[in-house]
């Protein structure tokens, strides 16, 4: 069986991105990783986690999401124009319209306010997103 191929995806400072990464290498998850970021920054970070491949920008971002088996990042990166602007429509459009699997973190924000979700820690989503990439791959 092929390596699952995930990308995570982030913007502003990187930092769930970089989390996420971290987690999902401490647990040896068998998969090729790349981090995507919306800026430098965000890439920058993210691969402090020990990632081996990151990308940055627009381009990167639609490429990646046709290249992967899993896409993992926060709701914004559904949204156009979320994160403060940095994502553009064919962003958004890219990573609904790829054919991976998608492992969104469920968090409000940018006016957005999603009802049904628990008031979880950050550190306990990551655990139930490691958990369900885990899930998928296997």
């Amino acid at each position: 069986m092929d390596r699952k191929k995930i990308a995570i995806l982030d913007g502003q400072g990187g930092g769930f991105g970089r989390r996420l990464a971290e987690n999902l290498i401490l647990e040896k998850v068998d998969s090729d990783l790349i981090v995507v970021g919306t800026n430098a920054v965000a890439t920058s970070n993210m691969m402090k986690a020990g990632v081996k491949h990151g990308a940055t920008g627009e381009n990167a971002w639609i490429y990646n999401c046709e290249k992967v088996d899993i896409i993992i990042g926060p709701i914004g990166i559904l949204i156009e124009n979320s994160m403060y602007g940095e994502i553009s429509q064919q962003m958004s459009s890219a990573v609904m319209n790829s054919n991976a699997e998608k492992v969104i973190l469920p968090i409000s924000n940018d006016h957005i306010y999603l009802v049904g979700v628990g008031d979880k820690k950050l550190s306990e989503y990551i655990e139930e997103m490691v958990e369900l990439v885990i899930q998928i791959i296997n």
